[in-house]
């Protein structure tokens, strides 16, 4: 059966998913966009809101006993794909650059609160 993850520590999900899912030694992240704890977009273009995605889904990971380097897989959507140097250099500065994760980056029309960049994972247990 599969396991719910659940933290305080995290953006609150919405109540038609959870903030991840544990499933045969794997973290099924939700997306997270860069939001406050208070459900407001976070100031500064896709580079300040890439972080803040990286940062939420680092809190959900730990919650799920995994973390960002334990990532086999990214998925971004991203809204303007002239923001999409920007937004790999915030993502660089969360993984070592010889352990990168396989990763989709996919252009999408709009985003939740306006965002410019969703992000979701699959992770391993730690």
């Amino acid at each position: 059966m599969p396991e719910i993850v659940f933290t305080e520590d995290a953006i609150a999900p919405l109540p038609v998913f959870s903030q991840a899912t544990i499933s045969k030694g794997f973290v099924f992240a939700s997306g997270n966009i860069g939001i406050t704890r208070e459900w407001k977009l976070v100031e500064g273009g896709i580079k300040e809101q890439t972080r803040a995605a990286l940062c939420n889904l680092e809190i959900v990971l730990k919650a799920a006993r995994s973390s960002l380097q334990h990532i086999v897989k990214v998925n971004i959507y991203i809204t303007d794909f002239e923001k999409f140097g920007e937004m790999n250099e915030a993502y660089a500065e969360f993984f070592d650059k010889d352990k990168m994760p396989a990763r989709t980056c996919v252009g999408v029309a709009s985003l939740p609160f306006k965002a410019d960049v969703e992000i979701e994972c699959t992770a391993e247990l730690a």
